[in-house]
């Protein structure tokens, strides 16, 4: 009997100290910060820490292997129905240690590094990815499908994006005229996004003039200076959706010479399709290009 309880005492001793790990192959790979990470071979429990990793995973099929997620991880549908550990900046440690990971999967921007510190002192893999841009998107797509075992639907989600991307700029290939695109973010303050955002990448790719291009991220303007810009399209995006977006519409609409309104081009787009680094970047490109060139992708410039 006190031998059994020897080895009962042993096995919970191991549980303790290893509570994370669910698979004994490991791989050891380089992630997007230049960090070496031995990750286990086939990972069962995930958490993803930010909504784009949720995201992206799902869109390998992978969900199953999603044991929590972080809030505003909205899409797909499924993904709601996660345990939720904190904010992607907020993390709530505690929880994360709690469902037993045996892969954490972080993005650079976002993540405080000392929660990923935390985390790998517990003898938690952490992965971090770092997308910028559509090519770091689908390249964070391609690592994401590898350390998951998914490297084949990986390759069709960025096969996918990237026929879809060269197909707008086939289309786009002959124009010589870019309309002045206006992109502001909620109602107040004015924001507006700089040459290093996602939304500045999908507006330049769908034949626009980002009229808010430059250094500063995420530039705010008066509205004296929106007006003297005279935008030719607006595009509004918010999480509140269409309240936010009526308000901003009838605010604008007091300037009835200003060409976006004059001419019925002010719209809103879904703010995931233009600052989350998923394959739906590609959906944003899309929606933009329609509305940009109407003429060459068949939308009828006026929003029901």
């Amino acid at each position: 009997m006190k031998y059994k309880s020897h080895i009962i005492i042993a096995i919970l001793l191991l549980g303790f100290f290893f509570p994370t790990t669910h698979a004994y192959a490991l791989k050891i790979l380089t992630d997007q910060m230049g960090r070496k990470v031995a990750i286990p071979d086939n990972p069962i429990r995930v958490v993803s820490l930010a909504p784009s990793i949720t995201e992206i995973v799902f869109s390998l099929d992978q969900g199953n292997r999603l044991a929590g997620v972080t809030r505003f991880s909205d899409y797909p549908e499924a993904a709601k129905k996660l345990p939720r550990v904190g904010s992607y900046v907020h993390l709530d440690l505690e929880k994360i240690v709690s469902l037993k990971p045996d892969l954490c999967i972080a993005i650079k921007d976002g993540n405080p590094k000392i929660v990923v510190d935390r985390l790998e002192s517990l003898n938690i893999p952490v992965y971090a990815v770092n997308p910028k841009n559509l090519k770091t998107v689908m390249e964070t797509i391609t690592e994401i499908g590898n350390l998951l075992n998914a490297g084949e639907k990986a390759h069709l989600v960025v096969k996918n994006m990237k026929s879809r991307i060269q197909r707008v700029k086939t289309r786009l290939a002959n124009v010589t005229y870019r309309p002045r695109v206006f992109f502001q973010i909620g109602i107040a303050p004015i924001v507006s996004v700089g040459t290093h955002t996602f939304a500045h990448e999908l507006i330049e790719l769908a034949g626009g003039d980002n009229l808010s291009k430059g250094p500063t991220p995420y530039p705010r303007f008066s509205k004296e200076q929106v007006l003297s810009l005279s935008p030719e399209v607006f595009i509004i995006t918010s999480m509140s959706r269409n309240t936010i977006f009526q308000q901003v519409k009838e605010e604008w609409s007091k300037w009835p010479s200003l060409p976006a309104v004059r001419d019925k081009r002010i719209f809103l787009e879904d703010s995931n399709l233009s600052d989350r680094p998923t394959p739906r970047l590609v959906d944003g490109l899309e929606y933009l290009a329609r509305r940009i060139h109407p003429e060459l992708f068949g939308f009828e410039p006026t929003e029901k």
